[in-house]
Order: structure tokens, then C-alpha cells, then sequence
């Protein structure tokens, strides 16, 4: 049974949910700044009334002080009480794309974007969320764009995601035959509170403006002259434009177990070309021993390219090894592994491994997975 995401429109696009998020992240915003100014109040009264030595500007600081601690133990004691949120909820993810940040280690960082598809008990439509997640070298070429993922989420934290690499038989059948449509970006969710520093902002201007307010009111007594300060420059705005743009690069290891046959070499030499070129969408991919190239245009669809970091890069020595042994070239001199887009039907990535030696070229291609399609030894047109 297919599972898809197009019974979301009519329920994201309702007037209520988004604007009630808005209004309380709003509220929230302002309950914020405003007890940062009432500390900070607080604070430059005590440092006032302590300067001037007069008794009632620091015991009222200090008074206010005292009541938004009490205030702040009384919060922590009800918000103790609460009930536990409910447990994570199984459902099926779309992978929208899917980057690679990192590759020293067997756990690889990769940033997802996915359209969840929740349970439908929970009443939400699909949606997009974006997440970050360690996942094993080994197990990177099952996850590729547009694949079908197990997720769990919290259904009161949306945008707290996570892929469940070892799935349960059941949920893995479903993986299988799901069918989910994407998601518009204007579902996209995020956490309310990860935008840490807006927040940290929001506090330091309530304390800086509610010691202003104290030290300006008592600025006759504490400044025989106030001393002017400069405006700050108005900040110089950049802008940039881009356009569609052909790209070739290549690079060459060196050193020590230098092959790119050696195992994690080819990933982290595609990583290295990924950051180079601003892209993992490449139009072609070419490894030799030492050498691997990418060329590409950013004007393609996401359909004629191939993405850098779905290969299954772990299993290409073998295909070299297969390549060497099985196709008739008895001392090869050297191989070359050329990726391109597949051609039509929703084909991934074509895969051709080429060996030459004195009896000629050979080669022998294989899909996205690292399955042999066809063979062509030597002397066969």
C-alpha cells in the first residue's frame, strides 16, 4: 500500500495553525525582552544606588531582583510537574536531498531535507523538516534523493526527526512500497528555539535598555557632562548575482596508501571536490588511480546529474578488481571509472568500469548500487 503526501494542502494552507504559531513566537519575543529589561533595571539600580549612596533606588533593585528569582523557582517547580510528552512516532520520510558535512570518521554527518508523511492518527499533514544526522559510511548509498526513509518524530516537536537506520521488517516493507509526493517548501518546519542567537540578542538589548533607562534618569547626579559618541557607519550592503555556469575540476592524491582504491579515499576525495565546486550535482565523475575529476552545469535539472555523495563509492574497488580479472585483460595497466546520469525511466546513475592492457580494452557497466548490467571483454564489439 503506497503512502503519499497529497492530502496536506487544504490543511497546511488553513488560516489558523501558521497564525498561531506566529503570535506566540511574537508573545514569547516580547515576554523576553521585557523581563531582560526589568533585570537589567534591577541591575544598574543597585549599581546606581550603591554609586549615590542612595538607600532607596538599591533596595528597590534589589527588591526586583529578589521577586523575579522567586518567580523563576516557582516557574521551574510548575513546569516540573508537567505531564511527559508522548513517546516517538513512527512514520515514512521522503528524501527531498541530502548532503554529506563531514567524513573523518565511520559515522559520516549528513544534513537531510524530508518530507514526513505522519501517522494518520496524529491529524497532521506532510511536511518538510530539515535535520542532521550521523550516519555510517557503509549504510550512506541506501539513502539517496528522492528514496523512501523510516523516521521517528515527536508529534508535539515536528521538527525533531530522526532516521531510523534498522527499520523493523514491517517498516521496512512499507519503506518499499511507499509513493510519497514532496511536500511545498512552505511546510517547512523548525525549531522555535533553535535560532539561539535572535534569542541572546533579544536579552542583551532588554538589559542594555533597562540600564539605560535607570542610568539616564540619574545622569544629572552621575555625569557632570555627558560625552557624545559616534554613530556607527551604516553598513555597506553587498550583492551578488548568479548565473547558469559550466564547471570542471579535478584533484590528485598523494602520500601514503595514495590509491583512491584505498577504502573512505574516494568519498572523502568527492567531499573535497563538492566544496570546491559548490555543488553535489555534477553532470560527470571520472577515477583513475590517482585522480579523480567532476565536470558539470548548473543550469541541468536535478534529473541529468548525478549527486556526489549517493554513489556507492565503498563499492567500487570491487567493480575495479571484477573489471581486472574476469574480462580478459591478463596484466591490466590501467583502469578508469566514468559516472554519468542514467538515460530516461527514472534510471540512477550509470557506471562504467574500463581496463586496458595488451590485449586491448575492456569494460563492464553497473547501476547505483553497484550491480554488474553488462559486461564487454576483450575482442566483443
Amino acid at each position: 500500500m503506497g503512502t503519499t503526501g497529497q492530502g496536506y494542502v487544504s490543511e497546511v494552507n488553513g488560516p489558523m495553525e501558521p497564525r498561531r504559531s506566529g503570535v506566540g513566537r511574537v508573545l514569547v519575543a516580547v515576554r523576553l525582552t521585557v523581563v531582560s529589561g526589568v533585570i537589567g533595571a534591577a541591575l544598574a539600580a543597585l549599581v546606581v544606588g550603591v554609586i549615590l549612596k542612595d538607600v532607596p533606588v538599591l533596595a528597590t533593585g534589589g527588591g526586583v531582583l529578589a521577586l523575579l528569582v522567586l518567580l523563576a523557582l516557582l516557574g521551574g517547580r510548575r513546569g516540573a510537574g508537567r505531564d511527559e510528552p508522548p513517546a516517538p512516532r513512527t512514520a515514512l520520510a521522503r528524501i527531498e536531498d541530502l548532503r554529506a558535512t563531514g567524513g573523518e570518521t565511520a559515522d559520516v554527518p549528513v544534513t537531510f531535507r524530508l518530507t514526513v508523511v505522519p501517522e494518520p492518527e496524529d491529524e497532521r499533514p506532510a511536511y518538510r523538516v530539515k535535520i542532521s544526522q550521523s550516519i555510517n559510511l557503509v549504510d550512506i548509498p541506501a539513502y539517496r534523493p528522492r528514496g523512501i526513509a523510516v523516521v521517528e518524530y515527536h508529534p508535539e516537536k515536528p521538527w525533531d526527526v530522526r532516521i531510523v537506520t534498522r527499520p523493523t521488517p514491517e517498516w521496512s516493507r512499507r519503506a518499499e512500497e511507499a509513493e510519497i509526493d514532496s511536500a511545498p517548501e512552505s511546510t517547512l518546519v523548525r525549531d522555535p528555539d533553535g535560532g539561539a542567537g535572535a534569542w541572546c540578542l533579544l536579552v542583551l538589548v532588554g538589559l542594555l535598555a533597562g540600564a539605560a533607562l535607570v542610568v539616564l534618569s540619574f545622569r544629572g547626579e552621575l555625569f557632570a557632562s555627558p560625552s557624545p559618541s559616534g554613530a556607527p557607519g551604516a553598513p555597506k550592503e553587498s550583492s551578488s548575482s548568479s548565473a547558469s555556469r559550466t564547471f570542471s575540476t579535478s584533484t590528485t592524491v598523494s602520500g601514503p596508501s595514495s590509491s583512491l582504491l584505498t577504502f573512505g579515499r574516494m568519498r572523502a576525495t568527492a567531499m573535497e571536490l563538492e566544496t570546491r565546486v559548490g555543488t553535489a550535482y555534477v553532470a560527470s565523475i571520472t577515477i583513475e588511480d590517482h585522480r579523480m575529476a567532476v565536470r558539470g552545469d548548473s543550469a541541468l535539472p536535478p534529473a541529468e546529474t548525478v549527486h556526489l555523495q549517493s554513489l556507492p563509492y565503498e563499492l567500487f574497488p570491487g567493480l575495479v578488481r571484477e573489471a581486472r580479472t574476469t574480462l580478459g585483460v591478463r596484466d591490466p595497466e590501467s583502469w578508469r571509472i566514468d559516472v554519468t546520469p542514467g538515460t530516461g525511466g527514472g534510471l540512477g546513475p550509470r557506471v562504467r568500469v574500463t581496463v586496458s592492457g595488451a590485449e586491448g580494452t575492456a569494460h563492464l557497466d553497473a547501476d547505483a548500487t553497484g550491480r554488474v548490467t553488462d559486461r564487454r571483454a576483450v575482442g566483443v564489439s
